[in-house]
């Protein structure tokens, strides 16, 4: 294949390129440091030399074939890190990297015992996307690039080892263990999580890793997890993968969930009680197709695999708990990108679908741009032309595309040939793609549950009175949307009403929780405890969506002293993705 050239990665595939790795590693949580070798077996176009992707990693020693050959690490960039050239002959066919990780990796998080649910054992976890996998791998980081996987890797005995592969389902006596990948991915799916964990099947397809003090929790916030797999077979084909699990982590990972083949990792932070956030899993359960199966070949088609997931995981909830619910979710997210929308006016290029991120770090562009509009877009599309027509488009896409990459202009054509010239439909697809903010054409969300909860704020405003019959039964997502919908003119003394009939300061949801805290920022509340509240929920979870929306409320209020006296303690919990987000964002130097 031809590869493109692409600005995040150092890599030249189409002169030579990796296609397997045999990874041999020992995980030291005393010195916090990973060292091993990473072997590869490689595609040569009669090329001398071949270069991976290195980033603060101590690389020792390297050999072609067996034998020691030369190296290089170029300049280092701060965004890249540096290219390491090796020299190969025109037949090698092998090459291997013997290297440690080093105090500064961005992917790995070495977590104390206090850090954890059991607070009993050290753990360890990685975040590889967008190119932080280079961090603790030697590697050509760039998503065009697939590759197979063995691992082995040596843990302390009493921890379990799991990776984004064929997984054991109980500890080793030695704590030696092997691991298996055979479907291609990208490099960004390789991750490893060590603790001190426990398995717990579903069914014969999907089960649950945690902590034991989480895993049954988990079992039943997570219960639905094959009738979600058998759902969306349902709807765009097999599931790829054999095994559909997912581990919860601490409550530091980054994100809500990340798609890791045969092993999402999530946050504990959709663990409730009630199953009300588990649209997540959904969504990482539809990245086992869009992202993982058919994966954006450089990092400026992020929506090709956000876009797509999203559209996916709503239908999966529509299958599964209905239209109103899907629906729901979705206006949620048509609010999250008016949002965004608003933060860019000023940088209107990054309203687009297609970016341009050369020179910038590839998570600039993971936001509800690439997300919601993306979304919309193939949610308009549905509409114009039929949801029998485009899920047979969609099914016909994911098979034909399945297991490489693909970019805009690619899906572009394919689009055309196959959907709309076929069907003789008109479509703006250009202005969606390449154009900044939304286009007129647009499908309208619907939710008559949110109606209802908007005059429910509305007649509150009005009156300083609510029934809280109205309120009976009412899901997580329509709590959140009656959050989010108070005016700014509502005043402390209504927030406080509120706080008192429902105490929503101590909500044990946290999505509720979060939206919550930034109300109560906007409106300069302070009863009930609340600042106890908000400190301990920025101090323990370390999810990235959750923590910036509350500290970009201080900021926003004038109030970044307040937020920085909380950050300083905080960050320490912090995976480095959160944690550069925020100082970026509250202009912290943490040296």
């Amino acid at each position: 294949m031809t590869y493109i050239e692409e600005p995040h990665s150092y890599a030249k595939p189409n002169k030579a390129v990796i296609t397997h790795l045999d990874l041999d590693i020992n995980v030291d949580f005393e010195t916090e440091i990973i060292s091993g070798s990473a072997s590869y077996l490689i595609t040569n176009n009669d090329a001398s030399e071949i270069i991976l992707d290195s980033k603060f990693l101590d690389i020792e020693k390297v050999q072609a074939d067996g034998k020691d050959t030369n190296f290089t690490l170029g300049d280092f960039d701060e965004i890249l890190g540096n290219p390491l050239t090796i020299s190969i002959k025109k037949d090698t066919k092998q090459i291997t990297v013997f290297y440690k990780t080093t105090n500064k990796t961005e992917a790995l998080q070495w977590l104390k015992p206090q850090q954890t649910a059991d607070k009993k054992a050290p753990f360890l976890f990685t975040q590889g996307q967008a190119i932080l996998t280079r961090t603790w791998i030697p590697i050509q980081d760039s998503p065009q690039i697939r590759l197979t996987y063995n691992a082995k890797v040596q843990v302390p005995a009493q921890l379990m080892a799991v990776m984004s592969a064929e997984n054991p389902k109980e500890k080793t006596p030695d704590g030696v263990y092997h691991f298996k990948m055979k479907q291609p991915i990208s490099p960004y799916l390789i991750a490893i999580a060590v603790g001190d964990i426990a398995y717990n099947p579903i069914s014969n397809r999907t089960g649950i890793y945690a902590e034991p003090s989480l895993l049954d929790k988990a079992v039943y916030e997570f219960s639905d997890m094959e009738n979600m797999v058998a759902s969306a077979e349902k709807l765009y084909g097999k599931y790829a993968w054999e095994q559909f699990d997912v581990i919860v982590l601490p409550p530091s990972f980054p994100f809500g969930g990340m798609e890791n083949p045969r092993l999402t990792f999530a946050t504990p932070t959709v663990i409730t009680g009630d199953k009300s956030l588990t649209s997540l899993i959904a969504h990482e359960l539809a990245h086992s197709w869009s992202g993982n199966l058919v994966t954006n070949a450089t990092w400026d088609d992020f929506w090709l695999n956000e876009g797509f997931t999203v559209y996916f995981e709503m239908r999966i909830m529509e299958a599964l708990y209905g239209k109103d619910r899907a629906n729901m979710l979705a206006r949620i997210g048509r609010q999250d990108l008016e949002e965004e929308l608003e933060g860019f006016k000023d940088a209107p290029e990054d309203t687009k679908l297609k970016l341009d991120l050369k020179g910038r770090n590839p998570d600039d562009g993971m936001n509800s741009i690439a997300y919601d509009k993306g979304y919309l877009f193939l949610r308009t599309l549905e509409e114009s032309v039929g949801r029998e027509k485009f899920d047979a488009f969609l099914k016909s896409y994911f098979q034909s595309h399945a297991f490489s990459t693909t970019n805009t202009e690619k899906f572009i054509d394919y689009l055309n040939e196959n959907l709309l010239d076929k069907n003789g439909i008109t479509f703006n697809t250009a202005e969606w793609i390449y154009e900044p903010g939304l286009p007129e054409n647009q499908a309208i969300i619907v939710s008559d549950k949110f109606e209802k909860v908007e005059k429910t704020v509305q007649d509150f405003v009005k009156t300083n009175t609510i029934d809280q019959a109205i309120t009976t039964g009412w899901t997580p997502q329509e709590w959140v949307h009656f959050v989010r919908n108070f005016p700014e003119d509502m005043s402390v003394e209504q927030i406080k009403t509120l706080d008192k009939t429902f105490n929503l300061t101590n909500s044990s949801n946290s999505y509720i929780a979060m939206v919550w805290y930034e109300q109560a920022i906007n409106h300069d509340y302070h009863g009930n405890n609340i600042d106890k509240n908000i400190e301990v929920f920025l101090t323990q979870v370390g999810r990235r969506w959750y923590v910036s929306t509350i500290y970009k409320a201080f900021k926003n209020n004038n109030k970044t002293d307040e937020a920085l006296a909380i950050y300083k303690y905080a960050r320490k919990n912090y995976h480095s993705v959160t944690a550069n987000t925020i100082d970026d964002m509250l202009g912290y130097n943490p040296e």
